[in-house]
């Protein structure tokens, strides 16, 4: 069905070669699951999208149905590709608005027409389509929403249409590139049910590509590990899973808490969003817990239960309708005096400063809060050192002292600083969107925060280099001149720069391997255990919470349901979503 010979797959640029498929030959002979796993970078997306024929490569052939795809005739052969496989790409949800069933009509209707134009009811073809379409939205649990708008569906619902349209395509291979990542166990179990069953409904290959064993070890009947360009191991998914994970970090230890001090309190906020499910919405009401000094606290929850919404809440970047999100802050200098403590009728270390509303202070709390979101990503144009340089000149007491100054001399409000400083904690489509309703210029952070000496970036950073075990000639590097892994450690090197005392992670390492995975965990415990920063962070990987959080409150549809050990309550969540994709999974 699928033969895969010697595919050699090279990146180049100016100043940059990467080799990162060197000689991959697998064959696929039968309906059959086959998972692909290894590191982050590897190549397992390249070689998927290689598959698909959106991507040419440099040797070698594919050879699917009896047509052989090689490097010479692929500007031909890739549309037979594109015409024998459908993808399934991760983070996907590119849908057609309108009753869910249209979606699959219109790509059943792509064959006939070449766009994926909706026939009129009264067409002749009509009739067989919305027939056929049925029968898809069966395969994948969803012939009861057929007719429900698809901005009413959940999130596992629309990850289920999205491979109901791929399985419209009448694909002879199908490709699914980590089908399930950044979803809840409810949601990931539904998926993979339904991948489970389209193997023997549609007697096709399917080919899965995941970084989670747990994944595997549930629906695959074989796994290709991908390691420096080439299949190191094709077998069953224990043998695999085993080799792969063999050389996973051992887990550095949770710091303690021997005494649990207040620092954050979130005090009966309220927060009601739009429709996200048919008949519900999110409402979040009366919701108070409080956070503890150097604590590690996760969020967790099935997709849409209010996450990632209470967190912007706590981190000042949205507000809440009632109540409020109130922290304690010291100005650096004053922890070892004790200036001002007020705690059980006592004198209290530092000041309680409001984020859910403007005042004064909230912009020297703000210094101290460092946040890293789902989709985060440092410019691929400059430096890490300059990148770092950038977030120093901003997080500074003094930098904030001065920018006010200069923000009175040119006319700009305290409010309006207030906004301007908070751009940089924003997703970068929220801040281009904010800065181009209000009109804000790029060069406004320049006039208002001057950069620091090139030199002193050093003394800032080399304690959070060290603490993350990065090598400092990172500093001087490009993103795109590290591996994957280093990004997202340099990603937090520059949000620990400033010694933030708060550290927001909203599912930022969902797409990694386990064994990057271990690393980033070890680092975020280390920094948690040699700074006392105070961690707060949304998780649906059940075993990173497991393994990183002191405490763990679960939310469902905008309640606090559950507050206490990680394990106790990710084994809650686990029971509740059903999910028994997990109950075999590898203990790492």
């Amino acid at each position: 069905m699928l033969k895969v010979s010697n595919i050699v797959k090279e990146y180049r640029s100016e100043n940059y070669k990467n080799k990162v498929l060197d000689g991959v030959s697998f064959e696929i002979t039968k309906p059959e699951i086959v998972g692909i796993t290894g590191k982050s970078g590897s190549g397992k997306s390249t070689l998927l999208k290689i598959l698909r024929g959106v991507v040419p490569f440099d040797s070698g052939s594919i050879e699917i149905c009896d047509e052989i795809v090689t490097p010479e005739n692929w500007e031909s052969e890739g549309r037979t590709l594109k015409s024998m496989t459908a993808i399934h790409l991760q983070r996907n949800f590119g849908l057609w608005g309108g009753p869910a069933i249209e979606n699959i009509i219109r790509r059943l209707n792509f064959k006939n027409a070449g766009v994926e134009a909706l026939p009129l009811k009264t067409h002749h073809s009509y009739e067989g389509l919305y027939k056929e379409a049925m029968e898809i939205l069966k395969m994948v649990g969803l012939e009861e929403k057929a007719l429900h708008s698809t901005d009413q569906l959940s999130g596992g619902e629309k990850q289920r249409l999205v491979l109901a349209r791929q399985i419209a395509a009448h694909p002879k291979v199908l490709l699914l590139d980590e089908p399930v990542t950044m979803t809840g166990p409810d949601t990931k179990q539904e998926v993979l049910d339904v991948i489970k069953r389209l193997k023997d409904e549609l007697n096709i290959p399917i080919i899965v590509v995941s970084h989670l064993p747990e994944i595997h070890k549930y629906i695959a009947d074989r796994v290709l590990f991908l390691e420096d360009g080439k299949i190191v191991k094709d077998g069953s998914p224990d043998e695999v899973l085993t080799l792969f994970l063999k050389d996973i970090a051992p887990k550095e230890p949770l710091s303690e808490i021997p005494v649990l001090k207040e620092t954050v309190r979130v005090e009966n906020i309220s927060k009601r969003y739009a429709l996200i499910r048919v008949g519900e919405v999110l409402n979040i009401e009366n919701m108070s817990f409080d956070v503890y000094d150097g604590q590690i606290v996760s969020l967790i929850g099935s997709s849409g239960a209010g996450k990632t919404t209470i967190m912007k809440m706590m981190e000042g970047l949205i507000a809440p309708t009632e109540g409020r999100v109130v922290y304690l802050y010291l100005e650096k200098g004053k922890e070892e005096k004790g200036e001002g403590k007020e705690e059980k009728g006592e004198k209290e270390e530092g000041e309680w400063i409001n984020i859910s509303d403007y005042n004064e202070r909230r912009i020297y709390l703000r210094s101290i809060i460092s946040i890293m979101n789902q989709e985060f990503s440092m410019s691929v144009n400059s430096t890490v050192r300059d990148q770092i340089r950038f977030r120093i000149s901003m997080k500074r007491k003094e930098a904030v002292d001065n920018a006010k100054a200069k923000a009175e001399s040119l006319g700009i409000s305290s409010e309006a600083l207030d906004i301007i400083y908070r751009l940089p904690d924003m997703a970068t489509a929220e801040k281009d969107q904010v800065m181009n309703e209000l009109g804000i210029p790029d060069e406004i952070f320049n006039e208002l925060f001057p950069s620091i000496p090139f030199e002193d970036v050093d003394s800032y950073a080399v304690p959070v280099f060290n603490a993350l075990n990065l090598p400092l000639d990172i500093l001087d590097r490009k993103p795109t001149e590290i591996s994957g892994g280093e990004h997202v450690r340099a990603f937090i090197a520059l949000s620990l720069a400033t010694s933030p005392k708060y550290l927001f992670l909203d599912e930022p390492f969902g797409d990694l391997d386990p064994i990057t995975l271990r690393d980033v965990t070890n680092a975020l415990k280390k920094i948690n255990k040699v700074f006392n920063t105070t961690i707060v962070l949304v998780s649906h990987h059940m075993n990173f919470v497991k393994e990183v959080a002191h405490r763990a409150l679960l939310i469902d549809r905008g309640n606090l349901v559950m507050d206490g050990d990680p394990t106790e309550v990710c084994d809650k969540l686990i029971q509740k979503s059903k999910a028994v994709y997990l109950l075999n999974d590898f203990d790492l």
